[in-house]
C-alpha cells in the first residue's frame, strides 16, 4: 500500500481526515490519502490567485516544454500508472493501459496547442466609421479554473482539465473522485518535478460538501465538471456567474442497417457495450437493428458476449471485471429486474455476484423502462428491431440524452441523414459510439452537457477575447 498526499499549491501536505482506497475486485486497501481542510482549501485558492500574473507572462515555449516533460515522464511510468488504475478503479488491464496512453497523448496535444493559441487581425473599415482604424483580438487566460473529475477515467478525464489549463495559462484546482484519487495524485508528483509554476496546479481530495465550495466560490472563474447529469445540472444552477462546462452522461444508440458489415457491427457492439462493465458515458446502451438482419445479428452477438472472460483487472486476459462498488451493481440489477417484470426478455446475463454484474442483453423493451430511458452506466445493452431508417433515427432520439451515436451503413444517404437528424454531439459511422480521440470536440446536447471538451476546445473555453482598436488619425 502506498500513501499519497494532497498536492496543495506546489506542496504535498497531509490533510485533516484519512481516505483509504480499496481495490473493488479484492476489497484490499491499495492506497491511502487524506481529505483537505478548509484552511488548506484557502491556501490553494490564495496561492492560485497570486500566481495568475506569473501564469499570464509564462512563455509559450516553457508551457510546451513543461507539458512535454509531463508526457515523457508518464511514458517512463506507464506500467505503474496502469496498475494503479487497475487497482483503484477495478478497470481491466487493457483498458487501464489505453487510458494512460491517452492521458500521455492529451498532454502532447496540449503542448502542441499551446503554440497556436487563438489571435486575430480584424479589419475595422468595413464601414465609414472604421476608416483609419484597425484591430487585433487577443485571448487572455480566464482566471482560476476548478475541475471536478469522475471515477471511471480517473487519470485521463482529470488530464482533460489540467493539460488545457496549463496550455492556456490558467491556474487550476482539481477535485478527483474520492473513489479513485490515487492516479491523479501520482500525476501530481510529475507535475511538481516539471517547470509548471508552483501554485498553478493543486489536486485536492475533498468530501462532497467541501467540493461544493468550488462551485459557489466567486473567486473561481470557470467550473469544468465531468460526471452525472443530475449532479452536473445541479452544480450549474449554483455556480453563480462563472463559466460552466459540463461533460455529463449519455445513453448511446447504435443503428445497424441492412448494408452494414454485420461482423464489424457485432464486434464493436461487444467491445463498446461491455468494456469496463459499461461504466463509460458513451457506452453502447441501445442497439437498433433492421428487422431483416436481426436474427443474424443476435446469432453472431450472443456467443461473443457470453465468451467474455471475467477476472482480476490486473490480468491482461480479463475482458470484464467488477463494477466500482456493490451499490452500483445493485442499482443495475434493480433496473434489469424492473424491465423483466414489465415484459422485457433476457437474451443473456441478468445475474449479480456482489459488485460483479454479468454482461446482459435485453429485448422487448420500450422507452418507459429505465434500461431504455436513463443512463444505466453498467454492462447492460438493449436490442430492438426497426423497419425504416427514419424510425431508427427517432428511436435513438427518444432519449433525454444526446452525447454520441453510431450508425453502421454503406449507404451515403443514410450517412448524411444521420448526421443531419441525430440529436447528439457526435455521430460515428461504422464504429462504436465509444470512439473518441483526445483532440476531437467531445460533448453532448440535451441532458448530456454544455460546451465541449477536446484539448483545443477546452483551451478556448479557458480564454477570454480582448480587442485592441488603433486609430491612425
Amino acid at each position: 500500500m502506498v500513501k499519497f498526499y494532497p498536492y496543495i499549491a506546489g506542496n504535498f501536505v497531509e490533510g485533516e481526515e484519512s481516505l483509504c482506497i480499496r481495490n473493488p475486485f479484492t476489497d484490499e486497501m491499495v492506497g491511502e490519502t487524506s481529505y483537505i481542510s478548509d484552511v488548506q482549501y484557502e491556501m490553494a485558492v490564495e496561492r492560485a490567485l497570486k500566481i495568475r500574473q506569473v501564469a499570464l507572462e509564462w512563455p509559450i515555449f516553457k508551457r510546451y516544454e513543461s507539458l512535454m516533460y509531463i508526457a515523457s515522464s508518464m511514458e517512463n511510468q506507464l506500467e505503474e500508472f496502469t496498475e494503479l488504475i487497475c487497482q483503484e478503479a477495478g478497470k481491466p488491464y487493457r483498458h487501464s493501459h489505453t487510458e494512460v496512453l491517452r492521458a500521455i497523448q492529451t498532454f502532447k496535444i496540449a503542448a502542441e496547442e499551446s503554440k497556436r493559441l487563438p489571435a486575430e487581425y480584424l479589419s475595422i473599415d468595413w464601414t465609414e466609421a472604421g476608416q483609419g482604424k484597425e484591430a487585433w483580438v487577443k485571448y487572455f487566460p480566464i482566471g482560476l479554473v476548478a475541475g471536478i473529475s469522475p471515477f471511471n477515467f480517473p487519470l485521463n478525464l482529470a488530464v482533460h482539465k489540467i493539460a488545457p489549463a496549463i496550455a492556456a495559462g490558467c491556474p487550476i484546482i482539481l477535485k478527483p473522485s474520492s473513489q479513485t484519487p490515487l492516479s491523479t495524485l501520482a500525476l501530481a508528483k510529475i507535475i511538481d518535478e516539471s517547470e509548471v509554476p508552483k501554485g498553478m496546479v493543486s489536486i485536492l481530495p475533498m468530501q462532497r460538501h467541501k467540493g461544493e465550495r468550488l462551485v459557489s466560490d466567486s473567486r473561481i472563474n470557470l467550473l469544468s465538471f465531468t460526471g452525472s447529469a443530475e449532479v452536473g445540472w445541479s452544480l450549474k444552477s449554483r455556480a453563480g456567474n462563472k463559466r460552466v462546462i459540463l461533460e455529463l452522461g449519455g445513453n448511446a444508440g447504435m443503428i445497424v442497417t441492412p448494408s452494414a458489415d454485420i461482423e464489424l457491427a457485432v464486434k464493436k457492439a461487444v467491445s463498446s457495450g461491455f468494456a469496463y462493465s459499461g461504466q463509460i458515458c458513451i457506452h453502447t446502451q441501445r442497439i437498433f437493428v433492421h428487422s431483416t438482419i436481426l436474427n443474424e445479428f443476435i446469432e453472431k452477438l450472443l456467443p461473443q458476449v457470453t465468451a467474455l472472460k471475467f477476472g482480476n483487472p490486473l490480468d491482461p486476459s480479463t475482458d470484464i471485471s467488477v463494477m466500482i462498488d456493490a451499490d452500483n451493481a445493485i442499482r443495475v440489477e434493480n433496473w434489469v429486474n424492473e424491465a423483466l417484470s414489465n415484459g422485457a426478455h433476457l437474451l443473456c446475463g441478468g445475474h449479480r455476484r456482489n459488485n460483479y454484474y454479468e454482461p446482459t442483453i435485453l429485448t422487448h423493451t420500450h422507452s418507459q423502462m429505465k434500461v431504455w430511458a436513463k443512463e444505466i452506466f453498467g454492462p447492460v445493452v438493449i436490442l430492438e428491431p426497426y423497419t425504416t431508417f427514419d424510425e431508427a433515427i427517432n428511436m435513438v432520439n427518444c432519449s433525454d440524452y444526446g452525447l454520441q451515436a453510431a450508425v453502421f451503413t454503406s449507404n451515403l444517404h443514410e450517412l448524411d441523414y444521420s448526421f443531419q437528424y441525430l440529436e447528439v454531439g457526435g455521430v460515428i459511422i461504422n464504429d462504436a459510439p465509444t470512439f473518441r480521440v483526445d483532440h476531437m470536440p467531445y460533448g453532448g446536447v440535451k441532458l448530456s452537457g454544455l460546451g465541449r471538451e477536446g484539448v483545443k476546445y477546452a483551451i478556448r473555453d479557458m480564454l477570454e477575447p480582448r480587442i485592441l482598436v488603433k486609430n491612425y488619425y
